[in-house]
Order: C-alpha cells, then sequence, then structure tokens
C-alpha cells in the first residue's frame, strides 16, 4: 500500500475536458505520480466506486470533484468523496458555478426530457417512451440514475474546501495548485484558487480606447482588428466580468472571452455584472427629445444583436448565480 497522499479525481456532470485538462501536464503527470498516490479517476482508471466505498473516512487527501450535479448519482458521489476526503476541491466551471449543464434551469426537468425524446427530429420514439428511474424487461429490471428537478453545483450540496475554475482549468494552473497542495500554503478555506485576482481585460493586452458601439457582432460577420478591444468592436466579450488567470487564451487567438472563470472577486453574479458593464459602452445614438418608449425602442433594438442573453451572460455561472434559473421552476 503506497504511503504516498492519495489524489483523486471524479466527473459527474461534465464533458470529460477536466480530466484532459489533468493529462495535458505532459511530463509533469511523472512528478505527479512521483508526490501523490493517483488512485481513482472514473475517466482514465479502472477503480471503482466500491473500492472508495471500502476506504476508512478522510483516506483520501485531495479530490479534484469536476462537474456539475444532474442526477442522484452525482448526489451520491459528492457524499462519499466528501466523507472519504480531507480535501475538497470544486474543480472546474461545473462544478464550481453549474457551467453549461445548469443552463437546463430555464427549462423543467419534464419539458426537457419531452423536447430530447418527443419532439427531437432526430429521434425515432413511436411508442414515446421517457426514461425513468427503474424499466421493467421480462430479462428483469433496468436502474438508471434519476435527474434532479434543477442542477446544483457542488457546494449546494457539501462543504467545499476551494474552488478552482476554468472550462477546463488551465493547466499550468493545475499543477500551480499541485504544488501549493504540496507545499502547504493553502489559503483559507473557502477561497478559489488557481486564478488572478482581477479581470480578463487585465491579462488581456489588446488597445483599450473607451468606444461606444451601436450593435454587437458575430465572430463570422468580420474580421476582428487582432490588436483592439474586441467588446469595442462590437464582440460580445465577456472579460470584463470574468476572473483573470486563463492567460487570456481566447483574446489572444481573436476569440472573445466567454466567461469560463467566473466572476472577479467581489462580484457575486457574472452576468448581472456584463449587463451592468453593457450599459456603458453601449450608443443609442442622441435621445434628445425622444420619448420614454422610445428610447426603450432604441435599447430593445441594440439588445436584439444579442441572440442569447442567458446562454452569454450565465453559459458557466447560473447555478451559482442570483437567477438561478426559471423563477417558479
Amino acid at each position: 500500500m503506497s504511503e504516498k497522499p492519495k489524489l483523486a479525481v471524479y466527473w459527474a456532470a461534465s464533458c470529460g475536458g477536466c480530466e484532459i485538462a489533468v493529462a495535458n501536464l505532459h511530463e509533469k503527470l511523472l512528478d505527479v505520480d512521483a508526490a501523490l498516490d493517483f488512485m481513482f479517476c472514473p475517466c482514465l482508471m479502472d477503480t471503482k466506486t466500491k473500492d472508495i466505498e471500502a476506504l476508512p473516512d478522510q483516506a483520501i487527501s485531495v479530490t479534484l470533484f469536476n462537474g456539475a450535479l444532474r442526477t442522484q448519482e452525482n448526489i451520491e458521489m459528492a457524499h462519499l468523496l466528501r466523507r472519504k476526503s480531507q480535501m475538497l476541491i470544486a474543480f472546474g466551471s461545473c462544478a464550481k458555478g453549474g457551467c453549461i449543464p445548469a443552463l437546463a434551469n430555464f427549462t423543467t426537468r419534464e419539458e426537457l426530457l419531452h423536447s430530447i425524446y418527443i419532439d427531437n427530429l432526430s429521434v425515432e420514439n413511436p411508442d414515446a417512451i421517457i426514461p425513468s428511474g427503474t424499466t421493467s424487461f421480462a430479462e428483469g429490471d433496468i436502474h438508471l440514475p434519476t435527474l434532479l428537478r434543477r442542477v446544483k453545483h457542488l457546494a449546494q450540496e457539501v462543504e467545499v474546501d476551494y474552488y478552482m475554475p476554468g472550462c477546463p482549468p488551465e493547466s499550468h494552473q493545475i499543477w500551480n495548485v499541485i504544488q501549493v497542495i504540496l507545499s502547504g500554503q493553502l489559503p483559507p478555506k473557502g477561497s478559489t484558487i488557481g486564478c488572478g485576482d482581477l479581470t480578463v481585460c487585465d491579462d488581456c493586452d489588446r488597445t483599450k480606447q473607451d468606444k461606444r458601439i451601436t450593435a454587437f457582432r458575430r465572430n463570422y460577420e468580420f474580421y476582428p482588428d487582432p490588436t483592439a478591444c474586441l467588446l469595442e468592436q462590437g464582440l460580445l466579450c465577456m472579460g470584463i466580468a470574468t476572473r483573470s488567470g486563463c492567460g487570456a487564451p481566447c483574446t489572444k487567438a481573436n476569440m472573445p472571452c466567454t466567461g469560463c472563470y467566473g466572476a472577479p472577486d467581489g462580484v457575486s453574479d457574472q452576468g448581472a455584472k456584463m449587463v451592468a458593464a453593457l450599459g456603458s459602452v453601449m450608443d443609442i445614438g442622441d435621445t434628445t427629445g425622444l420619448s420614454e418608449e422610445a428610447i426603450a425602442r432604441r435599447v430593445d433594438d441594440f439588445l436584439s444583436t444579442i441572440p442569447d442573453y442567458a446562454g452569454l451572460f450565465y453559459k458557466y455561472t447560473l447555478a451559482s448565480s442570483t437567477l438561478g434559473g426559471r423563477v417558479g421552476k
């Protein structure tokens, strides 16, 4: 039995990108293996849940838990790994804020399943069967994890020691966090780690001139100036409302920041922060003598150039936002 500290990586409702980010440590994985007993990762290893259940409580030194909580199985694994881990880190945007899975909170569970299995033009389902927790056949019963009514982020279900943002977290930041863990120089519990304290705009070297814009444009509609602020060119760049630490790879590639590192320090709602920021850059022209209704129409015309408010402003943080999802559902 290895005497090295045990490391676990688990995925719940996620895409596997966080595991790829770990694999992208490349040769540093050898250093991780030398320092830690990498003993549980369903994506990469054959360790079973029953092996984790058999461990004494707090036998795992560190668990990197990625993915939102979408199913009852996700809930059970969150509690199991919390019990077995000395340190539980919400690893990546899904675990930290719900991310793309949490956009399902804008609809109901029933509406979601109906749109997938009944209304979907690419699905042939003449008997209108919708998956349920238990389905009986002559050969026996099939049991599937049931969907929760709302998607949660990890801290809504169990106590989380640290938060590490990113979709996925940048590999160099994963390495930095591992080094900090091994050194014992961690910040106070509840801190966000593996990131910066400012915004992506502070990491971005594009020229900003405080220009106002009359409408938003999509990426495919023009080729942006590679030196000028993307927001000031009419691309909806979330950098002003997003925590730094990624190194701004998207803007360096002439693409707008989509906000995957979540809200910066002091901001509780990333979407609301972005809406407030837009108010300072939108130009609806001279409103002298216009009625309130006419001004409102101009604002609506401006906002109509944003195709999907929720998907853009809350892509990574809906479950942890003030909004949380569709009200009353």
